[in-house]
């Protein structure tokens, strides 16, 4: 869970806020004046020392305060992304909807989904993935949370992607199949998913409504 400006401000102390002041303050300047700094902005820098400087329990909320504040464009998350730890990269993905990226950083989504860290998986699956990928790179990402242990709570607008999505049903299954086949656990999460993906019934008119509507016609 992400905590907001307002909340830190409350949460950290002396040195600490001190710092996240003059970090935001940097970033605030390098998306007042991009292309200014002739080597790598300040503010990144400052990225990647978030967690000393502010607490790891806080260094995702920091981080994507400050990749806001400094407007990041593609090259910007790209290169903290490549560069970065894990947590680094999971910051990026967490902040990724927050930014005026349109479907450009899409890649580092895709990345992540190849990863082995269930931490990146997660944050890869949030709102900006459930935006921009596709229904197949979609259907694959359900697949890998339920393959890896991440809970597919951690999917964002579930229930209106999987909705009537047949070939995930089919997907589903055969997954399923495969691990009973094997003498595997089938994941909880996946029944979950294989539920939302029934189409709603149509609606049928009962009999009783008919005569009904038909006697009020012939009177």
């Amino acid at each position: 869970m992400l905590t907001d400006r307002k909340e830190l401000d409350g949460l950290l102390r002396g040195a600490a806020r001190a710092w996240l002041d003059e970090a935001l303050a940097e970033a605030a300047h390098a998306a007042a004046h991009p292309g200014a700094d002739s080597g790598d902005p300040p503010w990144e820098l400052r990225f990647a020392s978030a967690g000393r400087h502010c607490g790891p329990e806080h260094a995702d909320s920091v981080r994507v305060l400050l990749l806001v504040e400094a407007r990041a464009g593609l090259s910007a998350v790209t290169r903290l992304y490549d560069r970065g730890t894990a947590a680094e990269r999971r910051a990026v993905l967490l902040a990724l909807h927050r930014l005026d990226l349109g479907a450009t950083a899409l890649p580092l989504v895709e990345d992540a989904l190849r990863a082995n860290d269930t931490r990146l998986v997660a944050a890869a699956v949030g709102p900006y993935g459930a935006a921009h990928l596709d229904a197949h790179g979609w259907r694959h990402a359900v697949l890998k949370c339920l393959f890896s242990g991440v809970p597919v709570e951690a999917l964002d607008l579930l229930a209106d992607r999987a909705h009537g999505d047949a070939e995930l049903a089919r997907m589903l299954s055969d997954f399923a199949d495969e691990r009973t086949a094997a003498g595997r656990v089938v994941p909880a999460g996946l029944r979950t998913v294989l539920a939302l993906t029934a189409p709603e019934p149509a609606s049928i008119l009962t009999p009783t409504s008919t005569s009904t509507s038909t006697s009020t016609e012939e009177s």
